[in-house]
Order: structure tokens, then sequence, then C-alpha cells
């Protein structure tokens, strides 16, 4: 499975942004997709999950009620909505995938970055 993230950008606190996430070699369908982002200087640290038929949802603590995960079956990507940015939200974002349930780690298939910046 190849990943392909796109989407990120220059963006003032409190805007928004929507990444998407394609796969390539093999479809979303029986996996369940991630998005994780790695700030400077920090760790690799999750951020939204989603299973294959969209439900359930997992969000860190830090971007609930702001960022929204969703997958389009249709088109065969994952998207990670982002409201209400934050400065702190500035990162270089990565989407993965695996079979199964999703979970917070344990993920076998990485994409390209994308990076996001909040900034004034």
């Amino acid at each position: 499975v190849q990943l392909q993230a796109s989407g990120g950008g220059l963006v003032q606190p409190g805007g928004s942004l929507r990444l998407s996430c394609a796969a390539s070699g093999r479809t979303f369908s029986t996996h369940a997709t991630a998005w994780f982002r790695q700030a400077p200087g920090k760790e690799r640290e999750f951020v939204a999950a989603v299973a294959w038929r969209g439900s359930p949802r997992y969000y860190a603590d830090s971007v609930r009620g702001r960022f929204t995960i969703s997958r389009d079956s249709a088109k065969d990507t994952v998207s990670l909505q982002m409201d209400k940015l934050k400065p702190e939200d500035t990162a270089t974002y990565f989407c993965a995938s695996k079979t199964g349930v999703p979970t917070y780690t344990g993920y076998d298939y990485w994409g390209q970055e994308t990076q996001v910046t909040v900034s004034s």
C-alpha cells in the first residue's frame, strides 16, 4: 500500500485546513487509517484514526472537538478536517494505515508528509 498525503499549507490561528490521504496499490477497505504529526524537536504523536467502515473514530485529546477524521468510500480517501487551528498544531503530518481495527500505534504503511504551519 502506498499512501499520499496532501492539503497542508500555511494558515492563520483560528483557520481551517483539510488534509487528504489517498491509497494506491490497495484500497483502504479493511484497513484502519490514522493521522500522526511531528513538530520540530518533538516525537511523533497520534492525532486521529478511523476504521475502514468509517467508524469508530478516535482522537488525541489535544485535537478532539477541533479535528474530524472521515473516510470517503467512493474516492477511497481519508480526510482530516482541521478547524480552529492553533500555533501548536504546526507540524509535519503523516497518514498511515494498517489492517484490522484502529489503534494508537502499530501502523504498517506510512505516507509522505505534508506540512501544516499555523502562524499569523
